[in-house]
């Protein structure tokens, strides 16, 4: 299996300087690529620009412009490529699919804030070893920077990955590791339904509070949003002290929200896992949950258009962004897979309107968010347990009927 690991980066100034220069010199070679095919493209006389192509013209623009081009890795610049190609891919696959994509674009050097190298050893050398005290990653063109390893990497190193992230850099590497061996059978298998008021409850009746850390951050984003909207756009070179320190205020404070959303789900789906040998969720299609509703044309007045509520499901999409539903069920996918746990999604339709006792279902079944009245036969309960619990029912049937 495959393993990712992300380490601080700590390195000296000059280093610093030579890594955004290598960040700017990439998102270059992007813009340059993206251009060529908008030009390919505007002229049908020309033929299509595919990534062979652009490739293969790598050896001359290194030739060209060795002081800025040619001293970073050749393999980091073909991966480069590999990622507009991989952005034409999507858009050409959302058309063919009939959505209304938007087209690739060019990126500013504040935007883009990642360099892959494909291959450890071509162009990168990941140097640490367990009982190294001082590790380091070689990178060309820049050198050895120390790394603030918090743990050991096990395995093979395959790829190696920079990236900043406000004024920090880290490291990424992916590893390729034996399965590991799993963690002890405990018997228990249990349903999660995902909700707002609570961020998570159980079929044994558990609750997880929802920590809203964007909304505890909201006030003082606010605050740093309106400083920095004060500032004149422009150009990151022609930004004054002020104006930059404003925009590393409002990147430090998303930056500090997002690392406490992924803290909370990690810590979450560690305990399902240790916990649990089956865990069941609902399917959640998010992103259709977090659309803006489509708008009502008025028919008595051309023009103008009916309520649709899109200011109350604003404040629904961005509860539902803050809970971070998506990256916590990808972390438990990920842990689970790592401890050999099983984990089923199955279809939420439903199940927060069917009782679990005499299976009765109907919308009058849950009269408020948080309350289960069955009318059939009485039951009452915890509306978020009784959809945990027949999460964990559906699921355990569609684990019988495929087995593992």
């Amino acid at each position: 299996m495959i393993r990712a690991y992300k380490f601080l980066l700590r390195p000296t100034v000059r280093q610093a300087q030579a890594l955004a220069e290598m960040l700017r010199d990439h998102c270059s070679l992007y813009n340059g690529a993206l251009q060529e095919r908008r030009d390919a493209w505007r002229h049908p006389s020309k033929s299509s620009v595919r990534y062979g192509m652009q490739s293969a013209q790598l050896k001359e623009i290194r030739a060209f412009d060795p002081e800025r081009q040619g001293r970073w890795s050749f393999s980091s610049q073909q991966a480069t490529l590999r990622r507009l190609d991989r952005a034409f891919a999507a858009f050409f696959r959302r058309v063919k699919a009939g959505q209304t994509p938007g087209y690739p674009r060019f990126r500013g050097v504040d935007w883009f804030d990642t360099v892959d190298f494909p291959k450890d050893g071509d162009g990168c050398r990941w140097d640490s070893t367990a009982h190294d005290p001082v590790p380091r990653v070689r990178l060309q063109g820049v050198g050895h920077v120390k790394v603030h390893r918090h743990r050991p990497v096990s395995g093979r190193v395959k790829t190696v990955s920079v990236k900043r992230e406000g004024r920090k850099w880290f490291v990424v590497l992916t590893a390729e590791q034996e399965q590991p061996k799993p963690l002890p059978a405990t018997g228990s298998v249990v349903g999660i339904d995902l909700g707002i008021a609570n961020f998570l409850a159980d079929s044994d009746g558990v609750f997880v509070p929802n920590p809203r850390h964007g909304r505890r951050a909201a006030a003082r984003l606010q605050a740093a949003q309106q400083a920095l909207s004060r500032f004149p756009r422009c150009k990151a070179r022609d930004r004054t002290a002020n104006h930059r320190r404003a925009v590393d205020k409002v990147a430090h404070l998303h930056g500090k929200v997002r690392r406490q959303r992924l803290d909370h789900a990690h810590k979450t789906a560690l305990g399902l896992v240790r916990a649990h040998d089956v865990i069941a969720h609902e399917d959640l299609k998010i992103r259709n949950m977090s659309r803006a509703p489509a708008p009502k044309p008025d028919p008595g007045r051309p023009g103008a258009f009916l309520s649709n509520g899109a200011a109350a499901k604003a404040g629904l999409n961005k509860s539902i962004s803050d809970a971070g539903w998506g990256v916590f069920l990808m972390i438990l996918h990920a842990k689970a897979e790592s401890a050999g746990r099983e984990v089923i999604a199955v279809d939420p339709h439903n199940t927060s309107r069917t009782c679990t006792h005499c299976g009765h279902t109907a919308k009058e079944n849950r009269p408020t968010q948080e309350k289960f009245h069955c009318l059939a036969c009485g039951h009452t309960a915890h509306a978020d347990t009784v959809a945990a619990t027949n999460v964990l029912r559906a699921g355990l049937v569609r684990r019988h009927a495929n087995p593992a």
